[in-house]
């Protein structure tokens, strides 16, 4: 196709760079990159021990180790003997990358070392022989390790006891995986292993050993066991040793690793390949390697993402992640069907039936860099069980039957859940029997059914009622006539009732809670009838004999001597007619009052003012009366023409005698006009003196103003007052 070879070009020139930064921080590195150990029995405890170790020759430092020194050990870390492998050489492995589109650079260079010796082992003891090899170390450049640049690797292998296993070979890996991992594109690798007994393996991502370091890189003997996991930098781990999206993983059976990386970068990875005969662990083959993330501009990579919803029914819309890619094919793996493709880039499809089905979609189909990927989705109707409650009964004689309903396929678990208060409190049938509550209330009932990977949850009410029992209470319970009493119902009931109350005095109501007055004098038996039509059905009767008593009140009553009277004879006489009192309260309308209701009383002012009598009997009842008088205003006026103001107690002040006036100011002033003394009281007068001094005897000046009351007229009256000491 044109343009090809100028995108191929591009590419490798972007590897070259993304090469060229990842190893430009491990100018310090050494060499290691990987490795793992085996053996085969050749009988008469001769074994064929073969150490592979993998080498970055473009940046690594140190040769070969030659020879390269095992150690053999027991399971407390002794060493029982060595084995000093000769180096045969070494051979370049081709250089991989994780897509047909990407071709790898031939300029990086990984080798490998296959050191083979057959080695007579000592006694093997009850825990076995350990075989193991150390080395240091590894890229400075590393993103998953803390210190990468002086971690080093331990490899390291278990010959069983002869108890376990007689004459045991161990496994061996069958593929290096590939150098290099284009970022964003799927990873599907086979990681299997062979063993030559045909043992059960089991794989797993496990955490590599750590092994020599910087000051010892390549010890001879090296060290027993135990041994130290290398330090990852969090978040990752052995279980999650890249960024990658899906998470790295590997089949436990068939060994087959997969994963997207998506973080660019280099990367130490551990899969740990488990040996076992007859359900005992014979030995594990931990082997480590080292992946290289790189960016790969204009790849074609097809995605689509996991199912998140499930069971929600036959009709699906797919998403579509892929990213470089033009032209798409879906097919959704309908059996049923040759109909199920696509050429959208975000379908739906609606499913003939139940079931999983691989979907697969080719994104660029029919080019050179067409991507596949295939994802199972499962499709199962919703789960929304439901019930209908059963309708309430009597707590006496409860028992209560359900049956599951809703929408669910059946081939699942249903749980039902009553509470602690139910007998049985759980079921498992779909249609549960007899269940019986302990006490009146309102209960949730939950019915779970769990199918398919999904769950469906419904709740629902029970209502268990308590036998209708009346009561009531009343406040207050004693008072004066016409009493008024609230009554209050406090009835047990589960449902609606109907009220039937009798007061005693002839008067009922159907309210709840109702509000009475008595109007007449006694001792009152109050009944109340409640009935329940629904919910646990009854009639029930609570009478309280004498519950309320009405008192009687006494009559207030009295006369007056006048109801209107003048101002220059304002005297009111007041007889008491009130009955069956003990005390009484006499209040004359302004501001004085008595208790003795035969009295006279003077009003100093004109106006109208209301009597009123209260009168008490033995139990504190009250009776008022009232009546209103009339005082009406007058005007006179007389004022004297000399005073003495020496103190003996007679004519010592001068005032004007007034009565009728309204807006009153009374003046005194000297002979030259000047004010000395100045009131608007009626009942204050001159005393002879200016600023506390006394006044010479003279002739003074009086003033007063003021408005009749009568007539509304205002008035100005001056003259003369002779003052004489």
């Amino acid at each position: 196709m044109p343009g090809l070879p100028a995108m191929n070009l591009l590419r490798r020139i972007i590897f070259f760079v993304l090469l060229f930064l990842l190893s430009a921080t491990g100018a310090k590195a050494t060499h290691i990159v990987g490795g793992e150990i085996f053996y085969d029995c050749l009988g008469n405890n001769n074994y064929r021990v073969t150490l592979k170790v993998y080498r970055d020759c473009l940046n690594g430092i140190a040769p070969y180790d030659n020879p390269a020194s095992v150690g053999i050990f027991d399971v407390n870390g002794n060493l029982l003997d060595t084995l000093a492998m000769i180096l045969p050489g070494s051979t370049n492995v081709p250089p991989t990358i994780n897509t047909p589109c990407y071709t790898p650079p031939t300029s990086v260079c990984v080798e490998v070392a296959v050191y083979v010796e057959i080695k007579h082992m000592p006694n093997i003891p009850s825990a076995g022989l350990f075989l193991t090899y150390q080395r240091c170390c590894r890229n400075n450049s590393i993103l998953n390790l803390i210190n990468p640049g002086n971690v080093g690797s331990t490899y390291q292998i278990r010959i069983p006891p002869t108890t376990q296993a007689l004459c045991n070979n161990s496994a061996r890996y069958n593929n290096f995986p590939p150098i290099y991992l284009c970022q964003g594109a799927p990873l599907v690798f086979d990681h299997s292993a062979t063993d030559p007994d045909g043992d059960s393996l089991v794989y797993e991502l496990c955490s590599p050993y750590d092994g020599a370091d910087a000051a010892n890189p390549m010890p001879q003997p090296p060290a027993g066991p135990p041994y130290a996991y290398v330090p990852f930098l969090a978040p990752y781990s052995g279980g999650y040793p890249l960024s990658s999206n899906p998470a790295l993983t590997i089949d436990p059976v068939t060994g087959m690793l997969t994963g997207t990386p998506n973080l660019s970068g280099q990367w130490v990875v551990g899969v740990c390949c488990k040996e076992y005969r007859n359900g005992i662990l014979l030995c594990t083959n931990k082997r480590d390697f080292q992946f290289n993330v790189t960016p790969c501009p204009l790849l074609t990579v097809s995605s689509i993402p996991s199912q998140t919803i499930f069971c929600a029914g036959f009709n699906v819309q797919f998403l579509n992640t892929s990213f470089n890619a033009t032209t798409y094919l879906w097919n959704f793996g309908d059996p049923n069907t040759l109909a199920d493709t696509s050429h959208l880039v975000t379908p739906q499809y609606t499913y003939s039936d139940t079931g999983h089905f691989s979907v697969t979609l080719i994104c660029n189909p029919g080019t050179p860099c067409a991507d596949t990927n295939t994802t199972n989705f499962q499709i199962y109707p919703p789960v929304a069980p439901s019930f209908v409650p059963p309708i309430g009964q009597c707590l006496i004689g409860n028992s209560f039957n359900f049956f599951a309903g809703g929408q669910f396929m059946g081939n699942g678990t249903l749980t039902w859940d009553f509470g602690p208060n139910a007998n049985p409190s759980t079921s498992t049938n779909l249609d549960p029997q007899n269940i019986v509550w302990d006490s009146a209330g309102v209960y949730l009932v939950t019915l779970t059914v769990v199918e398919n990977g999904c769950t469906g949850v419904y709740t629902d009410t029970v209502f268990v009622y308590p036998t209708p029992t009346a009561d009531f209470a009343a406040t207050p319970l004693y008072g004066c006539v016409p009493f008024t009493v609230q009554f209050s119902d406090s009835s047990i009931a589960g449902t609606p009732l109907q009220y039937l109350w009798n007061f005693g005095d002839g008067n009922t109501s159907t309210l709840s809670n109702p509000i009475h007055t008595y109007l007449n004098v006694g001792s009152y038996n109050v009944s109340l009838i409640i009935a329940t039509s629904n919910g646990c059905i009854g009639i029930d009767t609570f009478l309280v004999p004498n519950m309320v008593n009405v008192l009687p009140i006494p009559t207030a009553g009295f006369s007056v001597s006048d109801t209107v009277v003048s101002i220059f004879s304002p005297f009111i006489t007041v007889n008491d007619l009130s009955l069956n009192a003990d005390s009484c309260v006499m209040n004359f309308g302004d501001g004085y009052s008595t208790t003795d209701c035969n009295s006279t009383h003077t009003y100093w002012n004109y106006g109208s003012y209301v009597i009123t009598q209260i009168v008490y009997n033995q139990f504190g009842c009250s009776d008022t009366a009232h009546i209103t008088i009339e005082v009406l205003p007058e005007n006179r006026f007389f004022i004297p023409n000399t005073f003495t103001p020496n103190g003996d107690g007679l004519n010592d002040l001068f005032m004007p005698a007034i009565l009728g006036a309204d807006n009153y100011r009374f003046m005194i002033f000297d002979r030259w006009g000047e004010l000395i003394f100045d009131t608007h009281d009626t009942f204050q007068g001159w005393d002879g003196r200016y600023k506390g001094n006394k006044c010479q005897e003279d002739v003074y000046v009086w003033k007063i103003e003021y408005k009749n009351v009568v007539d509304s007229e205002q008035k100005t009256l001056i003259g003369h007052v002779n003052l004489i000491r």
